[in-house]
């Protein structure tokens, strides 16, 4: 059993996942649509552009505007595609077969697709066609379109010959399941057939990069550069591309660029410039991210709406407003519609200007914001914002929701933005029960928080409020300072009791806060 490849074991009806492990991405708590320090929670979360999240951004836009275009015939190939988009909805809508796993029991999936006469729809397709079509609408469940293709192997042994297209598609789902060992099995399994095509090694080459494994990738590269019968092409160097751009190894990335351009079979397209200016946006390189897109408007290729997105994020993590808002206007409604995380981008970057008129298009930009995308941090930010604009309803608004979905603030940066409002404000009473609001939902509890309330008290001479700030930061350990005998030596002598301030002088001189020939000048 132990010398079994993953498909071996599949194919024996021992099916378990031996490649069991979750994407990196899953891994982390993401933030990717801006740079802010960390605000929110027990982990220390971070903001970047990395190279997952922008994958997920060229997924979430492609769905938005592909087409499924496998099958381009007319006559009976459109029954064909008609019966296979009907078979693929069947497939999604059956529950117990759409969420199937890897350990569950295939045989009411074969006696699902068997009942379809899913066998003669395949038999009757030209060159393989229609099973692509339907792996390629089962995409959005890959480990349930694995399981078919598994299905499908049976079929070819019993007589209905595969095509490469159907290996590639397959293989490259298995990657999308996170199953790479499974991926690599398949691809030698359709060597041992006689099947081989670069779309193969490209999908294989995929399939490893979208699970980590990126000097596996640079192998299969490498293999098929060996390959006699198959050759790389552009689909090919652009892969290689993304793995090198999902390292940020920009050195080696343009390297291959320039064997693009040095090669006189293959011509850079528009995937081409859009993995390139990812990988800029991923290393933060927004001049040369800039410069890509300048020479694409000036070129051949010209820019699509992914293109767009891409430049919108970089100019968002620059906090070069004017272009951000300019490509904004470009794709608008794609974006205010869909695609939530660059509306997310824009606010952060409006959140770290001084644009008199942020909080206006925050507010208009919020509005597209699904409510089911909360987002903790982006909670945050937004309390942050209408402290520092001095709008105490809006951002006790965010607070009091922030407290109800249990986030914990542990940015000492945030917590006094908050008490600045409340100072500026002459807010006593609000800031009374943000203390204690504070305290009780765990949020990082600072000094600033009681000396900013002893000088309210000392300000309304309310001595002995004061005198119960100390205790209260006596209780949360927190030792006076310098600052803070400074703030009772000017209540004192505001209310007229000198000899109760000259004792705070004393015991500043005595803690070492104050050298005695300083203490004169009091």
């Amino acid at each position: 059993m132990a010398n079994l490849s993953y498909l071996q074991i599949i194919r024996r009806g021992f099916v378990r996942n031996s490649f069991h492990r979750p994407h990196p991405a899953s891994l982390v708590i993401r933030r990717p649509e801006a740079i802010a320090p960390s605000v929110v929670g027990d982990c220390r979360l971070s903001f970047s552009s990395s190279s997952d999240d922008i994958v997920d951004l060229r997924e979430r836009i492609l769905l938005l505007t592909e087409k499924p275009s496998i099958i381009r015939q007319d006559g009976e190939v459109d029954a064909i595609r008609s019966q296979v988009s009907s078979l693929a909805d069947e497939l999604l809508a059956a529950g117990h077969l759409a969420n199937l796993a890897d350990d569950d029991d295939l045989t009411d999936l074969a006696a699902f697709l068997d009942s379809r006469s899913t066998v003669s729809l395949l038999r009757r397709s030209p060159s393989g066609l229609a099973f692509v079509e339907l792996l390629f609408r089962l995409r959005s469940r890959p480990r349930l379109a694995v399981q078919v293709f598994l299905w499908r192997l049976k079929l070819a042994d019993a007589g209905v010959q595969l095509v490469p297209e159907e290996y590639a598609k397959a293989i490259s789902l298995a990657g999308r399941s996170n199953k790479a060992d499974l991926a690599g099995d398949l691809f030698t399994d359709a060597g041992r057939r006689g099947i081989r095509s670069t779309g193969m090694y490209n999908s294989l080459m995929a399939a490893y990069m979208y699970n980590g494994l990126a000097s596996k990738a640079i192998s299969v590269f490498e293999d098929l550069r060996r390959d006699p019968v198959c050759e790389p092409g552009v689909v090919t160097y652009n892969i290689l591309l993304s793995v090198y751009g999902r390292l940020m190894l920009i050195d080696k990335l343009e390297n291959i660029l320039k064997q693009i351009h040095e090669n006189p079979h293959i011509s850079p397209n528009l995937t081409t410039y859009n993995i390139l200016m990812a990988a800029y946006l991923t290393a933060w390189m927004w001049d040369r991210m800039e410069n890509t897109y300048k020479g694409m408007m000036s070129g051949l290729v010209k820019p699509d709406a992914f293109t767009h997105c891409l430049m919108l994020r970089g100019y968002a993590h620059a906090g070069n407003i004017e272009k951000m808002e300019e490509m904004y206007e470009l794709v608008k409604d794609l974006v205010n519609k869909s695609v939530s995380p660059l509306v997310r981008a824009m606010i952060c970057a409006y959140c770290k200007t001084s644009d008199k008129d942020r909080v206006s298009k925050i507010e208009e930009l919020t509005k597209h914001i699904p409510e089911d995308e909360y987002r903790p941090w982006l909670n945050v930010l937004m309390i942050r914002l209408y402290a520092q604009e001095g709008l105490l309803d809006a951002m006790e608004r965010f607070i009091y929701e922030a407290v109800n979905r249990e986030v914990r603030v542990i940015a000492i940066g945030v917590m006094r933005s908050i008490i600045s409002s409340y100072f500026r404000c002459d807010s006593m009473d609000r800031l009374i029960k943000f203390i204690r609001l504070a305290e009780r939902a765990g949020w990082k509890l600072c000094r600033s928080l009681y000396h900013c309330k002893m000088v309210m008290y000392g300000q309304r001479n309310q001595i002995v409020d004061m005198h119960g700030v100390l205790e209260e930061m006596e209780h949360f350990r927190f030792n006076r300072t310098k600052k803070t005998f400074l703030i009772m030596y000017k209540a004192y002598s505001k209310a007229g009791r000198r000899s109760e301030a000259e004792i705070v002088v004393g015991m500043m001189c005595k803690n070492g806060f104050l050298e005695p020939k300083a203490a004169l000048q009091f």
